[in-house]
């Protein structure tokens, strides 16, 4: 009856062992998974620090925080390099997918346009959004219309056929200077020139 009880004891002894070095290997697998590119790493928050050319990113769940070794940041996040840390620091906007800096957006996400560094849902007025890029454009806007210039016709301002009369307007330098895309700035328009030339036929009236 003893020698029963002994090897009961003896079975379940070595289940409880066998189970605490399975949960160890499975707890230091994890370990070593979430600790991949670090130098200093704890068992409860991952990496603390990261090899030289890695950046640290940091992410919360709930109360708890967790840090990770990566080559290149996920969006919503740019790279910051240090003396001691290179970090992976979070876009002051939600709506900006990568940015240069913390308060200057690159790309916008989905619904959202970019201008000037800034993501928004309509454009400003004085731009014009473009599907195609997801960035609000400065739009031109010309000075108002000049008067019609004289009627000619091959330069000269008097005879009897049809000319070409034009009218022109302006657009502000700094449009210019932006390389924006303009309306037309130049229309034309026939016109009867009815002054006679010197020396020639007169105009039928």
């Amino acid at each position: 009856m003893q020698w029963i009880i002994f090897m009961l004891l003896l079975f379940i002894s070595s289940m409880e062992m066998l189970t605490q070095n399975r949960w160890k290997k499975q707890a230091s697998a994890g370990l070593l998974e979430n600790c991949t590119g670090c130098v200093l790493c704890s068992e409860d928050n991952g990496c603390i620090t990261c090899h030289h050319r890695l950046f640290l990113l940091i992410w919360r769940d709930g109360i708890r925080q967790y840090g990770m070794c990566v080559h290149t940041c996920p969006p919503g996040y740019f790279g910051v390099r240090g003396l001691e840390v290179n970090r992976c620091t979070k876009c002051r906007s939600p709506s900006c997918e990568s940015c240069f800096s913390r308060d200057f957006c690159m790309k916008c996400k989905d619904k959202f346009y970019l201008y000037k560094g800034q993501c928004f849902r309509q454009c400003p007025p004085g731009t014009a959004a473009q599907p195609g890029t997801r960035e609000c454009q400065e739009t031109c806007e010309p000075g108002p219309w000049s008067e019609w210039s004289a009627c000619t016709h091959e330069s000269r301002t008097c005879g009897c056929k049809w000319g070409v009369e034009t009218r022109v307007r302006e657009v502000p330098e700094a449009a210019r200077e932006e390389g924006t895309a303009c309306p037309a700035l130049l229309e034309t328009r026939r016109c009867r020139m009815k002054k006679h030339c010197p020396g020639g036929k007169r105009c039928a009236t």
